[in-house]
């Protein structure tokens, strides 16, 4: 099963969210989580072979959003938006339910409090559901993770960055007390691709 997550940084422009669904058809993708959506009405919307679903955001800031392809509708259990940088998909699976976050950080400029905020929030959601659940986490994190030796074991040594920026430390903080692994690190890259969290 193919998904990914992208900041798509709006999605209230006109013919946005068909170009979209249309891009995510090109990929083969199941799956997606949206960052900053941005949309002024919640509830579900068709948008080709995927079924939308968002929160209403009247003031066009920030709002997650995830898309599911029509052929696994069917498997959604529930979809629910905690915040305007948080919400999770329940999906029934063969053997267990598998629970996916989808999570916006907030961005360098923000108050220490805000992001401390944030990973507080998250950490009290990720463990709402029992252990024995396949979790998953991915979204916009808002950070640059480094090479550094000591984090080997979490983060690997694939990342285009040398040293861990922003909001490194706290995410590493995340994996390590949950006990899951930053995936998107620890597998080559092509040159200039932009890199998202995905945990597990």
């Amino acid at each position: 099963m193919r998904f990914g997550t992208w900041n798509v940084w709006s999605l209230y422009r006109s013919g946005s969210l068909t170009t979209l669904a249309r891009e995510l058809g090109r990929y083969k993708l199941v799956l997606m989580s949206v960052q900053e959506v941005r949309w002024d009405n919640g509830g579900i919307v068709r948008a080709g072979d995927y079924i939308f679903s968002k929160k209403k955001k009247e003031n066009h800031q920030l709002g997650t959003g995830i898309f599911v392809q029509h052929r696994i509708v069917s498997a959604v259990k529930i979809v629910e938006f905690f915040s305007d940088r948080k919400s999770y998909i329940d999906l029934r699976g063969r053997w267990s339910n598998v629970i996916m976050f989808n999570a916006h950080a907030a961005s360098g400029e923000k108050s220490d409090d805000s992001k401390d905020s944030f990973y507080e929030k998250l950490e009290q959601v990720f463990d709402h559901f029992p252990k024995c659940r396949m979790k998953f986490l991915w979204g916009d994190f808002n950070e640059k993770m480094g090479r550094e030796d000591i984090f080997k074991c979490i983060i690997g040594n694939e990342s285009p960055n040398q040293i861990s920026k922003g909001n490194s430390a706290r995410i590493i903080n995340f994996v390590t007390s949950e006990n899951v692994v930053v995936k998107t690190t620890i597998f080559p890259h092509l040159k200039h691709s932009q890199i998202h969290l995905d945990l597990s």
